[in-house]
């Protein structure tokens, strides 16, 4: 499958197309697969949970405005195997509707299209594998490089408390970046003079690039 080439130039165009091959499994169980809208985006709730991880989500006819459900796939999953099953999950809730949640509804459906394992976290299964091999060879390439969110650089802190100190008594008080900046260091109690204070790199204002 490494060598399979594009043939969507966007994602949804690949999801949509995945969703239309997806069809004839379950009318062959006897299920409709109603129209369905579907995204890569971050799923309302979760999305970069360390424990417990959104990856799929739908939003049912009933919530809404137009009555088509909203399917998203999160942009985390770039596997087009591990996305085909989550597509499925997602389409199952759309057959059986929001408000079947994980339940016996749900489960009998996803079942029979051939998703296992724990109904809030299905998994396809053999035979959901195979089918998903030879809709990638219809689909071509994912076209989706995927995220890693947790490799983002870490906000500069700005709350930080700057230890300010009298050089010649040794009293310490400490004070926001902001009240340094608006009103400079505090004065000593014992000679009113402006305590002296080093800021932490964190802390150091940035430098403006030059034209």
């Amino acid at each position: 499958m490494k060598n399979i080439k594009a043939k969507f130039e966007t994602r949804e165009q690949w999801l949509e197309a995945a969703v239309r091959l997806m069809v004839p499994r379950f009318e062959g169980k006897e299920y409709e697969v109603p129209g369905v809208k579907v995204s890569c985006g971050f799923p309302s709730g979760r999305a970069l949970s360390r424990k417990k991880q959104a990856i799929g989500e739908c939003w049912g006819k009933e919530i809404t405005v137009d009555g088509v459900p909203q399917i998203f796939v999160s942009p985390i999953i770039k596997d087009p195997l591990e996305t085909l099953a989550i597509l499925t999950h997602e389409v199952v809730h759309a057959v059986v509707g929001s408000p079947a949640k994980h339940g016996s509804k749900f489960r009998k459906c996803a079942l029979a299209v051939g998703l296992e394992g724990k109904m809030t976290a299905t998994h396809a299964g053999d035979d959901l594998k195979e089918t998903c091999v030879e809709w990638i060879k219809d689909l071509g390439q994912y076209p989706h490089a995927g995220l890693k969110p947790r490799a983002r650089p870490d906000k500069k802190q700005t709350t930080r408390m700057v230890k300010c100190e009298c050089k010649k008594c040794g009293y310490t008080a400490r004070v926001s970046r902001k009240w340094l900046d608006d009103a400079g260091a505090p004065l000593c109690p014992c000679n009113s003079t402006p305590m002296s204070f080093e800021l932490p790199p964190e802390l150091e204002p940035e430098e403006e690039d030059e034209d």
